[in-house]
């Protein structure tokens, strides 16, 4: 088979029938076939797209309404694509905020405080990106301090800054904890993160009272079993988990 015949077909001959027409794929037509059956594999650069307007976002509102088999037009709905995109600016205000300058202004007047650093109980709402719907919980963060330490407002407000964005749990987790590491080169990072999300709970499997619990730990407590140990005593404490469930 010639190669000029090959090119107007969708997909290349496979392997067996390549070998029996003495067809032997070359790098380029294979680095082809690549770019033909799997573009995803060959380019992860990000789409960047032109933000929509409100009014834009407003129109796709009012869709949703009538695919969801309303009137848009009545009393009770004519406010509402309005209080939705309004809804959606502070859901989803993290995308607008940058974690790493939150945690620029460190102070190093500690008196040599080395200790665990926690902040728990942090309450956490978020939006499932797989079907955006809440994801309600509570954060745990701690960390070693390494000659600097932070304001603890700072370390809810990384948690929030990241929350506020469509997210699955794993990820969260792992952001949280890096970011706060990459920055302030602690000794160690500890992010616990337990939660419901009512995309299991309200929808689909129907099982309310379930919660997801994630760590991410970094340094010495990925390291050192007694520090470890003394972070998961410490928020354990305040019987996090029951609270969280019956709030959800």
């Amino acid at each position: 088979m010639s190669s000029t015949r090959w090119r107007g077909r969708c997909t290349p001959p496979t392997s067996e029938r390549g070998a029996k027409n003495g067809y032997t794929a070359t790098p380029a037509v294979r680095k082809e076939r690549m770019n033909i059956l799997a573009p995803a594999l060959v380019s992860s650069a990000p789409v960047t797209r032109p933000r929509p307007t409100r009014e834009e976002a407003e129109a796709a509102v009012r869709t949703l309404l009538l695919w969801a088999g309303d009137d848009p037009d009545r009393e009770g709905l004519v406010d509402t694509p309005a209080r939705v995109v309004r809804a959606y600016e502070e859901f989803f205000s993290g995308y607008e905020t940058d974690p790493v300058e939150m945690l620029a202004r460190t102070f190093e007047e500690t008196d040599g405080y080395d200790e665990m650093v926690l902040l728990r109980d942090i309450r956490l709402e978020s939006h499932c990106e797989h079907h955006m719907v809440p994801i309600i919980g509570r954060a745990h963060v701690a960390y070693l301090p390494h000659k600097r330490v932070v304001g603890i407002s700072k370390l809810a407000r990384v948690v929030e800054a990241y929350a506020k964005r469509l997210q699955i749990q794993e990820k969260l987790t792992a952001q949280i904890a890096n970011t706060i590491n990459d920055v302030l080169q602690p000794k160690g990072v500890a992010v616990v993160i337990e939660a419901a999300h009512q995309c299991m709970t309200t929808r689909g499997i129907h099982k309310p009272g379930v919660s997801m619990v994630t760590s991410r730990m970094l340094g010495a407590f990925r390291d050192d079993p007694a520090t470890r140990r003394e972070f998961l005593a410490m928020i354990s404490m305040g019987g996090t988990a029951a609270r969280m469930a019956s709030e959800a």
